[in-house]
This record gives structure tokens, C-alpha cells and sequence, in this order.
């Protein structure tokens, strides 16, 4: 019973990515985000990263991959999970109420031409759809991370990479895939092909 239960659960998440690799225009999305995901670093932008719960968890491992290292050593690049700091989080919690706590950290931290990555699995998180709103209005480019239907903030974004799958965590799954192919794509096209012999760092 427990190894058909198993063997379900790993089919499931093997059907959502198959689901992704059969499917024209989500590829040609992902393309589309890695490609500006790369122009913002080669005009000298950073990426802020925000999500809620397990979704905050893959802020920061996104963040983690590009600060550090993913395939091979290189410089550092410019990634900030908007997650992480408790003082940060809690004071404009208190002040300002929690749907603000991404919004707030944008608006001190985020500057035109950089890009906003916003994760949620519902797509309607509050404090994601503040965090968006005032990435556009500060000249921000909006990148979605959702569910199969990409809730409130898909229209307001200027891509979204919907995961087909309305089940939790069949979507985190296919998100944290996405989040290592934009740090795999970014890192080979700013310092050129990993070597194929590399592990990698984590």
C-alpha cells in the first residue's frame, strides 16, 4: 500500500512535467522570461523574489542559487528574497499590515529596470498582488509564478508561467524546476557554458 501510494505521488509530479515539455506555448513563455530574466542582469538590474509559506522558501533558494553559485564558480549576481529579514518583515507588518510586507520592501529596494519575480500557487496572494502593483508603478518588469489558474495576479503581470496542475504540491514542485532553469540560463548567458562535468552547488 505505501509504495503504490508512493508510486503515485512521484507519477503525479512526472504527468505535470510532461504536461510542460507537451506544451508549446508554456516553453515558449519560459523562454520569453529567461531571455528578460538575462537582459535585466546585463543592464546591470537585480531580481526580487517573493512568495508566501513554501513559495517563501523558493524565494530564497532562487535567491540563494544566484547570489552564490548554481553550475560553477562566477561573481556573484544581484538576487534579493524579500522574505528573509524578520525586523523588515515584522515592523511593516505591524505598521502597515501584512499584505505590505513585499509592496514596502519594493519600494525601497526595487528600482526601474529590474525584475520582480512573484510567486504564489493560488495566484491571489494579497500581499503578492500589492508587491505587484507597486513593482509596475515603480517601472518594474513582473514575472508570475502560479497555478494551473493563475488567479488574480496573472493579468497583471508581464509574464506568467502558469504550472498546470491545481494541486499544491505538484505547483511548488514545478515552480522551484523553473526557478533552477532561470538560474541555469542566467549564469550561462552572463559568463558562458558551465562545465559539463560540474556539480552542482547544493
Amino acid at each position: 500500500m505505501k509504495e503504490s501510494f508512493l508510486q503515485e505521488q512521484i507519477q503525479e509530479s512526472l504527468a505535470v512535467k510532461q504536461r510542460l515539455l507537451d506544451d508549446p506555448l508554456w516553453l515558449a513563455t519560459l523562454q520569453q522570461v529567461c531571455d528578460l530574466a538575462l537582459r535585466v542582469y546585463q543592464a546591470g538590474g537585480k531580481l526580487l523574489i517573493a512568495g508566501n509559506g513554501g513559495s517563501a522558501a523558493d524565494a530564497q533558494h532562487i535567491a540563494g542559487e544566484l547570489v552564490s553559485r548554481f553550475y560553477f564558480d562566477r561573481p556573484a549576481l544581484p538576487a534579493l528574497a524579500l522574505t528573509t529579514d524578520s525586523s523588515i518583515l515584522t515592523a511593516i507588518g505591524n505598521d502597515y499590515g501584512y499584505e505590505m510586507v513585499f509592496a514596502r520592501q519594493i519600494e525601497g529596494n526595487g528600482v526601474a529596470g529590474d525584475l520582480f519575480l512573484a510567486i504564489s500557487t493560488s495566484g491571489n496572494s494579497a500581499s503578492i498582488l500589492k508587491a505587484i502593483t507597486t513593482a509596475r508603478q515603480r517601472g518594474l518588469h513582473v514575472v508570475g509564478l502560479t497555478g494551473a489558474s493563475g488567479g488574480a495576479m496573472a493579468p497583471l503581470c508581464d509574464l506568467c508561467l502558469k504550472l498546470p496542475s491545481s494541486i499544491t504540491p505538484r505547483i511548488q514542485e514545478g515552480h522551484i524546476l523553473v526557478g533552477h532553469l532561470l538560474c541555469a540560463y542566467i549564469e550561462r548567458g552572463m559568463f558562458g557554458s558551465q562545465d559539463p562535468n560540474a556539480t552542482p552547488s547544493q
